[in-house]
């Protein structure tokens, strides 16, 4: 049978729909809309990866120069197919691109201890067996499993699909590895570099003049800006957690700067400074060592120095939502481009997969999205098991195959939504949020529910708001240094450490106000944005509120499910990039985070603010609850700059449950609540 999508999306803004799947001939094969394995031809995706590829071996030129048209010499590794003697093949053939700023040394020797004789195999053997379920392990098994999940080789050099007859460039960013320039994060200059790499790379005579984008992370975002620009070269991009908003991502969620950005900018900062390995004299004759030099005593520390000022004064504009980001994040709706995003419920960029796929302007099977119930350096952890999707790097290939060599393989038939809902299993389906999802609201109450009493509250959440006005006093505390919040701002480093940073919260919850429901007398799905409204004050002149909204157990087990914050002065609305239900419920807040926007917050005077939630998967099993909490502060996942820590000093924050203002959680569910 020849397979079609179900129900296909409908073209937006006036774009002609291509159909899915185009081509010589019809695809046959056994793959249902539901099956998020891929069926079989998952199984033919993995057998074409681990089998006998087209060439034996690679050629690896480690010795690239790239001249920019300002004069910048970038470096770049090229790996080719080789015959039996290492000799490269002449024939052309897809390009696969990759910059990153994680320094080449790093990905060498990543591509060495990974292709050492009989390492590998073993390696990915070891990773996959290891299962530590329910023990104190399973942290460190989870990030084991990251070796046999694929994603090393979305990152680095990957020697299967080279032999498999592509070319693969990975590029410095300018101003990091061996490139020369300064470090502009992700800017106009960068951006321009991706433009120029592609055009250089398509002027080869080993490149056929198709080129394929893809990375994990920054690569990822800077695949996602290369697409935008809408090169005619450009066939596919495969993003594995990239991002399209990184302010409310990560950098100043809510308002707040996040621990993870000056730990990881020190990071690339100290990788930039590691000199090219591989042809030390060579770049001192040609000269290229003393002008890496210059641009790196030219910016040492980039960024380091003027984010310190910003969290010192708040005077820096990227203490706020400022055109510095704007032109930084991806265009996703001029993306042309087939395009398969990757990402993690409780990733850095936890909203950005769902984003990325929702904002693409093509049909499904064009668009694939993959997430996963994990965080940002775990990824790939599980894939390939008996009811998981394949490897990344399976998924890749098949990917590549089908748009850069025109294979009808039935990868535009997989997915196009693929989850690991939390709670429940890994399913495929044709949408996100689920089909048959509708709006609910539930309200704060005071009354207890009997099951949280280890909170500093233990209140409701009820479908009838409060009959009576009360006052509920939280405290700022450092207990979010020990939960999922902490797990997620640390990449997912901290769940070694236990269920306490990942599937049990009780312990943060002790500084908490916690509102419980009802148990569930069936399974009830969750899926799509939420908005958590909340009526409070505060003694000061700023407040920091910070909420998860979790999964409590019958034995008590409180999981985060998904998280958010603000600080109260932050509370001013972008109705033109808010998301609203039918019935004009507000589900998916958009906060301006400006400087100008900013608003005043008066001393013990309630006021309205809405904490704009990362959209999610989940399911209530019977017998479980939904629960919100709401903390004072969760640190270090969100920080607080010090001039709104000096306002927010001897603070005594209060949610204020007031009939006339009813606090509530907005979300979709199939349930009944």
């Amino acid at each position: 049978m020849t397979y079609q999508l179900d129900q296909p999306a409908q073209p937006r803004r006036g774009r002609t729909a291509r159909p899915v799947g185009t081509g010589s001939a019809p695809h046959f094969g056994s793959l249902p809309l539901g099956d998020p394995t891929g069926g079989s031809d998952g199984i033919r995706w993995r057998e074409q990866v681990d089998g006998k590829q087209l060439y034996p071996r690679v050629a690896i030129d480690r010795d690239v120069v790239l001249t920019m048209s300002d004069g910048v010499r970038l470096r770049a590794t090229v790996v080719r197919p080789a015959n039996r003697f290492g000799q490269t093949v002449l024939t052309p053939y897809p390009a696969i691109l990759n910059i990153n700023p994680y320094n080449r040394v790093a990905i060498d020797a990543l591509d060495h201890a990974l292709h050492a004789p009989g390492l590998s195999k073993a390696l990915q053997t070891a990773s996959a067996s290891m299962d530590g379920a329910g023990t104190g392990l399973e942290g460190l098994t989870t990030l084991t499993k990251t070796l046999s999940g694929g994603v090393l080789d979305v990152f680095g050099i990957n020697r299967n699909l080279v032999r498999s007859g592509y070319v693969q460039v990975i590029v410095d960013v300018r101003g990091t590895g061996a490139s020369q320039g300064k470090w502009q994060i992700l800017g106009a200059r960068e951006q321009a570099d991706s433009v120029e790499i592609i055009d250089w790379m398509t002027e080869q005579d080993w490149c056929d003049g198709s080129v394929g984008l893809t990375g994990w992370s920054y690569s990822a975002i800077n695949s996602l800006q290369a697409a935008d620009k809408r090169l005619p070269a450009v066939k596919a991009v495969f993003a594995v957690e990239g991002c399209d908003d990184i302010v409310r991502d990560i950098y100043i969620t809510g308002g707040m700067p996040s621990a993870f950005i000056p730990t990881w900018l020190s990071v690339v900062n100290l990788l930039k400074w590691l000199p090219n390995p591989s042809s030390p004299v060579r770049d001192v004759f040609r000269g290229d060592t003393a002008r890496w030099l210059r641009d790196r005593l030219k910016s040492p520390a980039t960024e380091i120095t003027s984010l310190l000022w910003g969290f010192l004064t708040a005077r820096d504009d990227r203490i706020f939502d400022d055109p510095y980001f704007d032109e930084r994040d991806p265009v996703v709706d001029r993306i042309e481009a087939p395009t398969f995003t990757v990402g993690a419920w409780h990733d850095l960029f936890g909203r950005s997969a769902t984003g990325v796929y929702e904002r693409l302007q093509m049909e499904p099977g064009r668009k694939q999205m993959v997430v996963g119930d994990g965080y940002h350096v775990d990824v790939g952890s599980g894939y390939g098991g008996k009811f998981a999707p394949p490897r990344l790097d399976v998924l890749e290939r098949a990917w590549f195959d089908r748009w850069l060599k025109g294979h009808r393989n039935g990868i535009e038939y997989y997915g196009p939504v693929t989850m690991l809902q939390q709670g429940g299993a890994w399913t495929s389906g044709p949408s996100f949020p689920r089909p048959g999802v509708v709006t609910q609201r539930l309200y704060l109450t005071d009354a207890p529910s009997g099951t949280a009493d280890h909170a500093t509250h233990d209140g409701s959440l009820s479908a009838s708001p409060v009959d009576r006005m009360s006052s509920l006093t939280v405290h700022p505390d450092a207990r979010g240094a020990v939960s999922r919040d902490m797990t997620q701002v640390t990449a997912g480093a901290t769940m070694i450490f236990g269920r306490s940073f990942t599937a049990d919260a009780r312990f943060q919850e002790r500084g908490g106000l916690s509102f419980t429901t009802a148990p569930v007398d069936e399974s009830t799905t969750i899926s799509g944005p939420m908005n958590l409204r909340l009526n409070v004050a505060t003694t000061a002149h700023e407040a920091i509120w910070a909420v998860t909204v979790n999964d409590v157990a019958p034995d008590g087990t409180s999981t985060v499910l998904t998280n958010g914050a603000l600080s109260a002065s932050n509370r001013a609305l972008d109705p033109s990039q808010s998301t609203y239900a039918a019935d004009g419920s507000l589900l998916s807040a958009h906060h301006y985070l400006s400087r100008k926007r900013k608003l005043p917050v008066p001393a013990d005077e309630p006021v309205r603010i809405d904490v704009d939630l990362v959209p999610t998967d989940a399911v209530l099993e019977p017998g479980h609850r939904l629960r919100v909490d709401v903390y004072a502060a969760s640190f270090p996942r969100y920080l607080t700059v010090v001039p709104d820590l000096i306002k927010a000093r001897g603070r005594r924050q209060r949610l204020v449950l007031d009939p006339r203002h009813p606090s509530h959680l907005t979300f979709c569910s199939g349930g009944s609540w």
